[in-house]
């Protein structure tokens, strides 16, 4: 059997494979956190497969696909795997570069490859950093490194888009497949349209630390919102002396000009963990809670799949310093049984790349979900625990639990806390799958916390009162940060 390949810059670009003889029976582009299904045609003799080199998630339009590697599945009707030994040199389209090589499909962002290389790169800088025009009317968004468009920066933009619809607001995104507000204007890391922007926008709204060695330009403002309120030690307080970690620190908290803080602890916290002592920080509640605290859970389930009255928990781990992928603490299938409920996994950020989604009955991967507040208001119960989520999910009144079988390690040897979880949780913590059933399925326990869970809403709820984003989003505009009109 003879098979060639090509890659079709068409509207919608496609990998498109031709050959003769038995016409395969399926055939599929298999990614970590996307799958393509083809298009197979032919009359038994020769055959063409098409794959879309896009994917549609959580009920939205088509994107293109994440950036990463696919293999190449072409299957023929007894079941057997049919080798594809054709190759596809890189082709760049407007939506991405692709090619195929020995089976797998390797997808990258829409970025000359001249770029790419650090002379690329310093020569972009260069052109952008010391512009000599002035500042655009605009803000840069970025969220967790342009993985996605979501957070405290998501809701930011969509009050001012709200209130100041002549603000123009880019958005940093890693690839095309991340889905940026409506009216935004998505920008590749890395490329040209992304250094300009970056270097022309008078305002930056970040959640993160800034990367590709930012230097602010005479005029600009730096808003960072963070991404919750710190259980774990961070930046300056992390274990173990480092020198070069604290020189990182210090450098990247002279690049703000304001930090947002959830409440008084975040505040205080954050102030001495990044060394920014003098500088004013917003304690405003976090924008990204409005909705937590204001939307109807019935679109979003539907969204999901998720009937109106089925039960839903939601398991939020952290990441580990000591693993890329996700914790397999807890075996989700197994926890949809033994509750009977539809179980969400929702991986960190961090853990987005090198994991794959997790499968199983009446379990759904929601890791690549665009917006976390979605699903707070979509479960019942949250499972987590030394996460932040912890934070913005009290802000509902719901249920909370915690899986914590390696809280000794996580606390004496990775991280460190700022409090003593255990004393002022607002509800269990279990160090077995079992354990964490039984509690599941007690309906105390709800009664039992009812207080302690009362004192953890007044120390880290206090603003998250459904309108955090009007009130950074007038301060914003009445320190003159961006132009209303």
């Amino acid at each position: 059997m003879t098979i060639a390949a090509r890659l079709d810059d068409t509207a919608v670009p496609e990998l498109v494979l031709t050959g003769s003889g038995p016409r395969p029976d399926s055939a599929a582009l298999v990614g970590r956190r996307a799958r393509v299904d083809a298009r197979v045609s032919g009359d038994g003799t020769t055959w063409t497969v098409r794959f879309p080199l896009e994917a549609a998630r959580w009920g939205g339009a088509p994107r293109p696909l994440p950036t990463g590697d696919y293999a190449l599945e072409l299957i023929a009707a007894g079941g057997e795997g049919l080798a594809v030994a054709a190759e596809v040199p890189d082709t760049m389209t407007a939506t991405l570069r692709a090619g195929l090589h020995s089976g797998i499909l390797r997808v990258r962002p829409p970025i000359d490859p001249a770029y790419e290389t650090g002379e690329g790169q310093a020569a972009l800088e260069r052109r952008y950093a010391t512009r000599p025009q002035g500042l655009e009317n605009a803000v840069f968004f970025e969220s967790f490194s342009g993985l996605g468009a979501s957070c405290n920066p998501r809701a930011i933009d969509r009050e001012l888009a709200r209130v100041a619809p002549g603000v123009t607001r880019y958005w940093s995104v890693v690839d095309l497949s991340v889905e940026v507000p409506e009216g935004a204007i998505a920008v590749v890391e890395g490329s040209p349209s992304w250094w300009r922007a970056r270097g022309a926008a008078r305002l930056l709204v970040v959640n993160d630390w800034l990367r590709r060695r930012y230097e602010r330009r005479r005029g600009q403002v730096v808003l960072q919102t963070w991404h919750g309120t710190p259980l774990k030690r961070l930046a300056l307080h992390r274990p173990g002396f480092d020198p070069r970690r604290m020189l990182a620190v210090v450098r990247e908290s002279r690049r703000w000009d304001v930090l947002l803080a959830q409440n008084a602890f975040g505040e205080r916290v954050m102030r001495k963990a990044y060394a920014f002592l003098r500088r004013p920080v917003w304690v405003e509640g976090y924008p990204r809670n409005d909705a937590v605290v204001s939307a109807a859970p019935g679109p979003l389930r539907a969204a999901l799949g998720i009937a109106a009255d089925e039960r839903v928990i939601l398991y939020a781990p952290t990441w580990r310093d000591d693993r890329e992928e996700m914790v397999d603490h807890l075996d989700p299938a197994r926890l949809a049984a033994d509750t009977g409920a539809v179980v969400l996994v929702r991986g960190h950020s961090r853990t987005l790349l090198p994991g794959r989604d997790v499968r199983g009955a009446r379990v759904l991967d929601v890791t690549t979900y665009p917006d976390m507040s979605d699903l707070l208001v979509v479960a019942d119960t949250l499972v987590t625990d030394y996460s932040s989520v912890m934070f913005d999910f009290t802000a509902t009144g719901k249920p909370i639990h915690f899986f914590t079988p390696d809280l000794e390690h996580y606390r004496e040897d990775l991280r460190g806390f700022y409090f003593d979880l255990a004393a002022h949780a607002p509800g269990p913590l279990s160090t077995t799958q079992d354990e964490l059933t039984a509690t599941l399925a007690d309906d105390s326990i709800a009664a039992e916390y009812a207080q302690q869970y009362a004192r953890w809403q007044s120390r880290f709820n206090a603003r998250d009162d459904g309108h955090a984003a009007e009130r950074v989003v007038a301060r914003i505009l009445d320190q003159g940060f961006v132009d209303r009109a």
